[in-house]
């Protein structure tokens, strides 16, 4: 499963009404892949929610370091192809970030998303956490 930037959040803050089940399908998942650009998306999400600055970031290093979860590095080319997927879907709010998570998705073959995001079920996926 994807491990999006909401998902992270559900994980690392028990104070999350989803926090008990995005540990239980962490807990259960066989493949856990994410990305940079949702690791820099949780930085900054957890700036702006005022969370303990050295928490959050030892949070991401931890993510990094973590044998059982892939961490993608974005090229120029996943760049680009997210970027092209913006432009055909201008009728959605689609971030950049969701957009390079839709391109890694289908790439792998991935159809669940640990998010609240309905976006992923917009783009045909499967949301694990209601918001």
């Amino acid at each position: 499963m994807l491990l999006d930037t909401s998902g992270l959040l559900c994980l690392h803050q028990k104070t999350e009404p989803s926090h008990t089940k995005a540990c239980n399908l962490y807990r259960e998942a066989t493949v856990k892949l994410t990305h940079n650009y949702i690791l820099s998306e949780y930085v900054a999400l957890a700036n702006a929610r005022r969370f303990p600055r050295l928490k959050s970031l030892n949070f991401v290093s931890d993510l990094m370091e973590n044998p059982y979860i892939e961490v993608v590095w974005i090229n120029e080319y996943l760049h680009q192809e997210a970027m092209n997927l913006l432009f055909a879907r201008q009728d959605k709010n689609y971030s950049l970030c969701d957009a390079v998570s839709f391109v890694i998705m289908r790439q792998r073959n991935i159809i669940e998303a640990l998010t609240t995001d309905h976006h992923f079920e917009q783009e045909g996926f499967q949301r694990l956490l209601l918001p």
